[in-house]
């Protein structure tokens, strides 16, 4: 450091020190208990949905004859696999877990 810098750095400091300390803010932290929905490891309830429309076809295969025997498999894995991916859905959701949330408030 120059001279010059130092003597400007000593005299910013003694004013600073003059001043007296700054009126400091009072605040206090708020706390609360929050639910929070755990991320799934299937987001997309692939297993779910796979697993109604294989039942959905097989029970959708038993009904009819001929063509009909096919539309209601067809027709038994789309909804069997529609119902799948809700049923996942809902147990998705039952999975929370308590965490604190705080911050701080000023008075």
């Amino acid at each position: 450091m120059n001279t010059k810098t130092l003597k400007i750095f000593a005299a910013s400091l003694s004013l600073a020190l003059a001043a007296g300390p700054m009126a400091a803010h009072a605040s206090h932290e708020v706390c609360h208990n929050v639910e929070v929905q755990d991320q799934p490891k299937d987001q997309h309830q692939i297993a779910g949905m796979a697993i109604g429309a294989v039942g959905g076809g097989l029970l959708g295969h038993q009904i009819g004859g001929g063509k009909g025997k096919t539309l209601a498999t067809v027709g038994g894995a789309v909804a069997g696999g529609y119902a799948g991916k809700k049923v996942q859905e809902n147990q998705q959701a039952k999975h929370t877990h308590i965490e604190r949330r705080c911050h701080e408030v000023e008075d």
